[in-house]
């Protein structure tokens, strides 16, 4: 009962207070958390922007690029096909080029070549998303170990003290408190901002995957 009071007019002086007033009452080790906590928020909403948008771009691809890409193969103007993939900016596109410059090995060699190409532009546009799980992941522990040493440091002083007031464990309960909030707060928004950005790989993948096989089916029609 006298933690949850002391909870209870923790939150209504919270409330009362601006929150860097309230970072800096929860003591230095509290700061130094939140602060770990905010350059974490940072890192993972820079990796967030920055991959989203170039998955997205990574994403975009002319309609007409592979009937373009057909009819130059089509009328042996192979060096026109491959100027096209090398202006459109796409993995697809890389791929497609690729698989061009192999015109003349066996279907197997080319079907490779592009299974490589594409392995590699996969690797490209995950590049980040293994850190911004780990923080997804670390944030959350980073507020529970401060959970864990503001409680300490709370008891610690109810242990010392003989008379044991509210403002006295303020510090503690104050770190405890935030830095579980913020350290929930960020692996939150890590872990929605990393599936999301994982989906949009799955789509690009199964249009590489489109292409790729268009490609391969291209050059097995029979000629007229």
């Amino acid at each position: 009962m006298l933690f949850l009071f002391q909870t209870a007019e923790l939150e209504s002086e919270i409330k009362s207070q601006g929150l860097i007033d309230v970072i800096l009452e929860s003591g230095p080790l509290g700061i130094i958390i939140i602060a770990v906590l905010f350059v974490l928020a940072f890192i993972a909403l820079s990796i967030f922007i920055e991959r989203y948008l170039t998955i997205k771009k990574a994403g975009r691809i002319d309609e007409n690029f592979m009937n373009n890409i057909r009819m130059n193969v089509a009328a042996g103007n192979i060096q026109a096909a491959r100027a096209l993939c090398q202006n459109t900016d796409s993995p697809m596109a890389r791929m497609v080029e690729k698989g061009l410059m192999r015109i003349g090995k066996p279907l197997h060699d080319i079907d490779k070549a592009i299974e490589n190409v594409g392995d590699l532009e996969v690797f490209k546009l995950e590049k980040g998303l293994s850190t911004l799980a780990s923080i997804a992941g670390a944030a959350p522990m980073i507020g529970f170990f401060g959970t864990v040493t503001g409680m300490i440091m709370a008891f610690y002083e109810m242990s010392t003290q003989q008379n044991v007031t509210p403002d006295l464990l303020a510090g503690g309960i104050y770190q405890a408190l935030l830095t579980t909030a913020f350290g929930l707060f960020v692996g939150i928004l890590s872990f929605i901002g990393y599936n999301i950005l994982v989906a949009n790989v799955d789509k690009v993948m199964f249009k590489m995957e489109r292409t790729a096989v268009e490609f391969m089916d291209m050059l097995q029609e029979p000629t007229v």
